[in-house]
């Protein structure tokens, strides 16, 4: 599958650039899937606006694939999304399917995605810690045969490897690259992946996503100009495929909008920039930083267990749930930064999305 055989209409969602959460995964006390609320947080996504989906990604858990779950997740999410029919009708939706492992394991995965009809595939690295450039491009090259690809540059603190610049120049230079996702959470590093598109003149094809969850409003709207062969060039940060945003979505598509006007006008008001301090605050309570993101995941299922979207926090690894003080530190967002938040929006749709 060739990026060019992606419906003109959902690729034109990827390239506007979107609200894209990272699905999580709702699990009863038994740590078993809660299809019933699994169902309703796709729903929830689609409601808010997301411009779709990324699942089996690490907020879904990379965990669901030692369980057996991998492709049920999928497939459920596709079929909700397929089916649902969001607020304000059916419009098209670009959705990423979460791929990992070594090479074989990643074609399987890519190809489990393709036939249960997923435009990208969100490809993780961490497997290949150790692998020269050389070893990862090749990786990369084998997966991006079977369906188009979305590069994923993941913090070290949750299993990423640092790559270089010559490396993501590489990257982008594969020609059934769609988009990259940014999240090493690291300013240098995030120059390393814009400076690696625009060195290989990929920037029309390659649509960059923030995944910067501690830095998400200025890399929106912030321009970068790089140099290519003595002339400026410049790109943007188009949307967003964030954990962060797997809560509070309706938020942050308001957001987003927001940000996509202000920079349509060439100017981003003061009160604008100063939500991207209040945005990295409410993250640092959702990723648990105080912990060094011991509790990312749980973070956020706690956030939609308060909604009532979740009955509770569990992941599949017991050892996986909420830090010391995290409870707190979450409260104390939600109260301070309500206009970052949806509350309001869940409790009007909630039994809907259950139903």
């Amino acid at each position: 599958m060739h990026w060019s055989a992606i419906p003109q209409d959902s690729l034109a969602v990827l390239r506007r650039g979107s609200v894209i959460p990272a699905h999580l995964l709702a699990l009863d006390a038994n740590r078993k899937l809660d299809t019933r609320r699994q169902r309703a947080m796709t729903r929830y996504y689609l409601d808010a606006g997301a411009g779709g989906v990324a699942v089996g990604v690490h907020s879904t858990q990379f965990a669901i694939r030692d369980v057996g779950l991998y492709e049920p997740v999928l497939e459920q999410a596709m079929q909700a999304a397929r089916e649902w029919e969001p607020l304000g009708g059916k419009r098209p939706l670009f959705m990423v399917a979460g791929l990992a492992g070594r090479t074989g394991q990643a074609q399987r995965e890519a190809k489990i995605a393709r036939g249960l009809g997923y435009h990208a595939g969100l490809l993780s690295l961490a497997a290949m810690k150790g692998a020269s450039d050389d070893e990862i491009v090749a990786h990369c090259r084998a997966v991006a045969e079977v369906m188009p690809l979305v590069g994923f540059y993941l913090q070290p603190a949750v299993g990423g490897i640092h790559l270089p610049m010559t490396f993501w120049k590489r990257f982008a230079s594969i020609d059934n690259v769609v988009a990259i996702k940014m999240a090493p959470f690291h300013r240098y590093r995030t120059q390393d992946v814009i400076r690696g598109v625009v060195a290989a003149g990929a920037e029309e094809r390659v649509t960059l996503y923030t995944g910067n969850d501690d830095h998400i409003v200025l890399d929106l709207v912030a321009p970068f100009t790089f140099v290519r062969d003595g002339a400026p060039v410049t790109v943007r940060i188009r949307g967003g495929l964030l954990g962060h945003w797997s809560v509070w979505a309706r938020a942050a598509v308001q957001l987003l909008d927001r940000i996509h006007a202000a920079v349509e006008k060439g100017s981003a008001p003061l009160d604008l920039l100063a939500l991207d301090s209040q945005v990295t605050d409410c993250n640092a309570a959702l990723f648990d930083v105080a912990h060094d993101f011991h509790g990312c995941i749980a973070g956020c299922h706690e956030i939609l267990r308060r909604q009532g979207l979740l009955q509770g926090t569990w992941c599949l690894d017991p050892g996986e749930g909420l830090s010391p003080g995290q409870a707190e530190a979450l409260t104390r967002v939600s109260r301070d930064y309500p206009h970052l938040t949806d509350d309001a929006f869940v409790a009007e749709h909630r039994e809907r999305w259950l139903g």
